[in-house]
């Protein structure tokens, strides 16, 4: 697992990667790529981090785990490949904002690097996982180095926007400055809970409304 990152993070979590914590990690999702099924592609694994650098962040969209389902996780968070059917929790995203704007996305597949090269960055905790087995990379190191993440953000930029998307997001995202950035909070887009808070809640056109405020060009989530 070669750790090829866009400079502007290598820099910034360089110390990371000499933790006893991240060189354990290393090792351990080396042999489960060699010895069983694994999610996302090894080049996708840091997807996130190139296509979204450092100083371009704007958005912070967090999720959990990648997709366990075959084809289905390509290295940012909620997102599939253009070709792949779009899943449950994505397409509650893209209700809510058809829903907000009032007309429909121009764009209709689960491909988010459209997002991601404007700012976005489409985080999950963890950043692999084994197919067919939710949750079975958790607990290995993905998750310090991806509070590391958002702690390097959090200390280092200004008037970001967060978006926690249920209570485990929540959690991760509880040390973020509300004095500096903007937290935004809700129920997770799964069926399971979409309709406990997340349809409704408004955060594409308020994380846009913000970013107007600060200066910044909003995301056309469209």
């Amino acid at each position: 697992m070669d750790v090829k990152i866009d400079p502007s993070w290598k820099e910034r979590l360089e110390e990371e990667f000499e933790q006893p914590y991240f060189k354990e990690l290393v090792a351990f999702v080396r042999r489960e790529y060699k010895s069983e099924v694994v999610y996302p592609p090894p080049k996708s694994i840091f997807r996130a981090f190139k296509l979204t650098p450092f100083e371009n962040v704007e958005v912070v969209i967090l999720g959990q785990d990648p997709y366990h389902g075959k084809s289905q996780a390509n290295g940012l968070s909620f997102a599939v490949e253009k070709e792949v059917p779009i899943p449950p929790s994505l397409q509650n995203i893209f209700k809510e904002i058809q829903k907000e704007y009032g007309v429909p996305l121009k764009n209709t597949d689960g491909d988010l690097s459209r997002w991601a090269t404007q700012g976005v960055l489409l985080l999950n905790a963890t950043l692999t996982v084994k197919a067919h087995n939710a949750g079975s990379h958790q607990g290995r190191g993905w998750e310090e180095f991806t509070s590391a993440t958002i702690k390097t953000l959090n200390d280092e930029r200004e008037h970001l926007v967060f978006m926690l998307w249920g209570n485990y997001a929540k959690t991760k995202g509880a040390h973020i400055d509300r004095t500096k950035h903007l937290v935004l909070e809700s129920a997770h887009p799964s069926p399971f809970s979409a309709h406990s808070g997340f349809f409704g809640n408004k955060h594409f056109s308020k994380a846009n409304d913000y970013l107007i405020k600060y200066g910044k060009k909003p995301i056309d989530w469209l």
